[in-house]
């Protein structure tokens, strides 16, 4: 088990060869930084992360010292109702445990989307490194990623993407988890009904498999699930164990709500409970948040802060970049500047494809290692 999380931590680096005859991958254009080089200045050149959608570097901020990350995503073809619904949803929250959204600039060559940064990088990572947690880590892992998703619902935004991928660690003695990337997010009153099949094969509820309409809250606790299996199993739950890369089999067992629990490994009766509970077909009769919540294994140890839900409006309006700024930032990069521009369609190394999951795929992709996919609705 250990081995084939490390596997996939290993192979992340080699996704876009494995996607190849799904992606175009043009090479990655220099990122010009231009005037925003007044602001924010580089910090060892550092690369946080790579994706279909653009690069993250470690910045800082001149005139206060402070550290952020700032996601580039080049001008052009890229910049579409992805990233505004990103900019958007993410702009309305303000909670511990999500990712703080600060601002949106524009260079001659990139759009930049600049955020909090987390030190502790990936839980992923740290699941990677021990194999899977006790249940007590797991819980208090799980107990944040429930406590800021249930923000993220009352403000009306549901992920659609959520993954260990997708939870940062602000790397301090005691870690706070952080929900990040609302690049597939929708809002239930801004948006379109969701209906398209978007997220990561692995954690991807069944009804999102349907091309139906679909409550984007209840897969959301769907991935959730996932999230808590794969901390105290250390695999995905709906791979079959003797052929872990197959995609397509993945997605049956997603269908067929097939999953075990692994004989040796000594799970409580509450925490299966629990999984069991999420793991449920039709998503009306799932457990949703407050049930989650009031469940026996989440609430041993509850810490305090996390008693009650978070209630406010979302970030000081006055500290806000202003919509209408934002709006025509992201218009602006739609164009790209200069005739030496590189070209934006495709993707970029281990990042996302579009999904279709009725049309000829290849069987060995594995669900955990072919990053995001996402058929735009």
């Amino acid at each position: 088990v250990v081995s084939r999380l490390t596997y996939v931590s290993r192979a992340r680096a080699c996704v876009g060869a494995r996607t190849a005859r799904f992606l175009t991958m043009p090479p990655t254009p220099p990122i010009s930084t231009g005037a925003h080089d007044a602001k924010y200045e580089p910090v060892d050149v550092k690369t946080l992360g790579q994706g279909n959608f653009g690069t993250a570097k470690l910045m800082r901020h001149r005139a206060s010292g402070q550290l952020f990350a700032i996601k580039y995503i080049e001008r052009g073809d890229k910049i579409d109702e992805n990233v505004k619904r990103e900019l958007v949803n993410h702009r309305l929250l303000d909670h511990p445990n999500i990712i703080r959204f600060v601002e949106v600039l524009l260079t001659p060559t990139h759009l930049a989307i600049v955020m909090e940064y987390a030190a502790g990088g990936e839980l992923f990572d740290r699941i990677c490194g021990k194999g899977r947690f006790h249940e007590d880590e797991a819980r208090f892992f799980f107990q944040q990623l429930i406590s800021g998703l249930e923000y993220c619902h009352g403000h009306g935004v549901a992920h659609r993407d959520l993954k260990l991928e997708n939870t940062l660690l602000d790397g301090g003695e005691v870690p706070r988890l952080k929900i990040c990337d609302f690049g597939y997010s929708k809002h239930s009153l801004i948006d379109s009904e969701p209906k398209s099949t978007v997220g990561t094969p692995a954690y991807i509820a069944p009804e999102v498999l349907s091309r139906k309409a679909y409550d984007g809250k209840a897969a959301d606790v769907w991935s959730c699930g996932v999230t808590l299996y794969v901390m105290v199993v250390g695999a995905y739950p709906f791979e079959d164990p003797a052929d872990a890369r197959n995609f397509r089999k993945t997605i049956m067992r997603i269908r067929g709500v097939n999953y075990a629990f692994p004989a040796h490994i000594a799970l409580s009766e509450e925490c299966k409970d629990l999984i069991k509970r999420i793991f449920v077909l039709d998503p009306v009769h799932r457990l949703n948040i407050a049930g989650i919540k009031q469940h026996p294994w989440f609430q041993r140890n509850l810490p305090a802060e996390l008693q009650n839900a978070v209630v406010n409006d979302g970030p000081d309006p006055n500290q806000m970049q202003n919509l209408d700024e934002l709006m025509s930032i992201v218009d602006e990069a739609k164009h790209r500047l200069g005739d030496g521009a590189h070209g934006a369609q495709g993707g970029m190394m281990g990042g996302s494809a579009d999904y279709y999951p009725d049309e000829d795929m290849d069987d060995d992709m594995g669900a955990g290692l072919s990053g995001d996919y996402g058929a735009y609705d």
